[in-house]
């Protein structure tokens, strides 16, 4: 999967997605889909670090196997397709859209002369 085709589904990075370099993309990558599930939950999908699979999860950062809901191949499109409806199905549809995350407000320093 590429960061094109996730973006092209909805999926948008997360914070702590690296994102200097394709390099940086091909180990480890983390999104959070743009439409929360109709009861609220948020749906994430992670590719951890050299293993060949994609996690999808409430979580954006799942640690245990119980906190994990589908597993599918890496590049396994339909898989994920399939993956997603029955997550979305699982918690009643597919709700609101996730609020965008604010711009940074961070404004340098500028000395008085």
């Amino acid at each position: 999967m590429t960061d094109t085709y996730l973006r092209s589904l909805g999926f948008v990075p997360t914070a702590r997605t690296p994102r200097s370099s394709q390099v940086a993309f091909g180990q480890a990558w983390r999104y959070q889909f743009d439409h929360l599930a109709a009861d609220g939950m948020p749906l994430f999908i992670e590719h951890p670090l050299g293993i060949e699979v994609c996690r999808l999860s409430t979580l954006e950062a799942p640690l245990t196997a119980q906190d994990v809901f589908a597993s599918v191949g890496l590049h396994d499109r339909s898989a994920l397709q399939a993956a997603m409806s029955a997550f979305y199905t699982a918690h009643g549809g597919m709700g609101a859209v996730l609020a965008a995350s604010p711009a940074s407000t961070f404004q340098p320093y500028r000395r008085q002369l």
